[in-house]
């Protein structure tokens, strides 16, 4: 894998001051690699909003991940190291942060959707993911009519966050908004909400790990997700998904894959 540096964003810091600080961070001038446009040289820098596991989170002061791993291969063909910070979700899928060169790559579970795809180009789909509900095991909160006179949390910016505004008001349910997932989790611990909405690997991965609470039902959403980047920049469009189909067609994805979720793609 090529090495990694991590830098850490000031997550309470307005959007726009925050993608102006990111790109003070960098190492400036822009670069080239294999035909390839890179905004700081020697480096493939990737915008990233943790946490998110199992595709990112924080170990060891290191950011690691799913994404992480497969942005890696990107960097390893380019022959230059991967770079990798931490903005707000909303000012990744907005696309300002590709689009005014802080950032080559976005790589946040981004669901593919036509708003998105106004704002920045993505890569080819890469993973298969759905909305699903989580609620303390056993609550039976397992539909929005299940969820009347209750409290659901959401991620700003997310799909969920409008799956759930489509419906709440009709079946009367209290919304929340957290400004990224581990603010949204952490309420759901504490009680401070009685369920989430968010994509279902990343509540599976978080049940897991939290035996009193359980995945109550999957809204087959059929979502794709893809890597961004900035609009026009075909070479580097063209390089992630010729990695990806590279990595899909040698294992190399199956691996990271099951590495990260604990069991093959065909076994989802």
């Amino acid at each position: 894998m090529a090495l990694r540096t991590t830098l850490r964003a000031a997550a309470l810091l307005p959007a726009f001051a925050l993608v102006t600080a990111v790109a003070g961070c960098g190492g400036g001038g822009g670069g080239e690699a294999k035909g390839v446009p890179l905004v700081n040289e020697g480096q493939l820098t990737t915008c990233t909003n943790l946490p998110y596991e199992p595709f990112e989170s924080r170990e060891d002061g290191e950011v690691v991940g799913f994404d992480i791993d497969l942005i890696d291969l990107v960097a390893e063909d380019l022959g230059v190291e991967q770079q990798v910070t931490n903005i707000p979700f909303t000012t990744l899928q907005s696309g300002q942060a590709l689009n005014v060169g802080n950032c080559d790559v976005a790589a946040a579970a981004i669901t593919i959707t036509d708003v998105r795809d106004e704002n920045f180009d993505f890569s080819d789909p890469y993973f298969d993911a759905t909305q699903a509900l989580l609620a303390p095991e056993g609550s039976g909160l397992d539909s929005f009519a299940a969820l009347d006179g209750k409290t659901l949390g959401y991620q700003k910016g997310t799909t969920g966050a409008e799956y759930a505004k489509e419906r709440a008001e009709k079946n009367g349910v209290t919304l929340k908004q957290f400004a990224d997932l581990g603010l949204l989790l952490q309420n759901m611990r504490t009680g401070k909400i009685d369920a989430v909405i968010n994509d279902d690997f990343a509540l599976i991965d978080f049940a897991d790990q939290n035996q009193k609470f359980e995945v109550t039902k999957k809204l087959e959403t059929s979502e794709n997700y893809g890597f961004g980047v900035k609009t026009g920049n075909g070479e580097l469009q063209s390089k992630i998904n010729e990695v990806l189909a590279e990595a899909k067609q040698d294992g190399t994805y199956d691996r990271l894959y099951e590495k990260w979720f604990g069991h093959a793609p065909s076994e989802k």
